[in-house]
């Protein structure tokens, strides 16, 4: 789904669309510029960035064009600015806090991954129906009973909400989220969500996700003829 605008109603929004695929690879330059500084290359030209990452060279150029800085003549990018100018971009230059809705084993894995941490991302509380989870830690993370998501976001001032719950459960809690003023969930079920336009939702479906890689393996293993 498409970031809300902050544009008003009746005004037309000037700033130049982002395709989705250029977002969705800041995150793969990011990673490659961070080992890179971490080796001591500080500096780094659009070809040895799109050879290391196996893209076209001019569609590196079109997507680090979005963060506003530009390859030096005969020396490149300088790989601290282009972190920071990413981080910025895509907003993980500062930690966003959110809940975790869903205490199962998907909810557990999420809440144990410490690599959110380099990409700002904070669990910082989770909530289930399951009073034999409530009261209890997931990973370190309190868990709450499902019924305080309203008095928790006021209270700790959350924006984002995670959901791992049963497909059969997922709009209803999307539909609590919303109410308690959650702005964006990231859904890890296979539900579509009819959330309100200025929601922002993105899908993980894991079992789509599945399908194209069992696809694709099945294609690498069929006989040639």
């Amino acid at each position: 789904m498409d970031r809300p605008s902050d544009t008003p109603r009746g005004q037309q929004d000037s700033r130049p669309r982002v395709p989705r695929a250029t977002v969705v690879r800041l995150p793969q330059y990011l990673r490659f510029l961070r080992d890179a500084e971490a080796a001591e290359n500080h500096y780094l030209s659009g070809a040895r960035i799109a050879a290391a990452l196996k893209i076209e060279p001019a569609q590196v150029r079109k997507d680090l064009a979005v963060t506003g800085i530009a390859s030096r003549p005969g020396v490149g990018f300088c790989a601290s600015e282009l972190i920071y100018a990413i981080e910025l971009y895509l907003g993980w230059n500062n930690t966003t806090d959110a809940f975790l809705v869903g205490a199962g084993h998907l909810g557990a894995a999420l809440a144990g991954y410490a690599g959110f941490q380099r990409y700002g991302l904070n669990i910082v509380a989770v909530f289930d129906l399951d009073d034999h989870k409530v009261g209890r830690k997931l990973c370190g993370k309190p868990v709450h009973p499902f019924d305080q998501i309203a008095a928790k976001a006021q209270e700790m001032h959350v924006h984002m909400g995670i959901i791992t719950v049963p497909s059969g459960a997922a709009q209803d809690v999307a539909d609590v989220l919303v109410l308690a003023g959650i702005r964006a969930i990231w859904n890890f079920t296979p539900v579509e969500l009819d959330v309100p336009p200025n929601i922002v939702v993105e899908k993980t479906d894991l079992a789509a996700s599945l399908a194209v890689l069992s696809r694709r393996l099945a294609d690498a293993l069929r006989p040639s003829r």
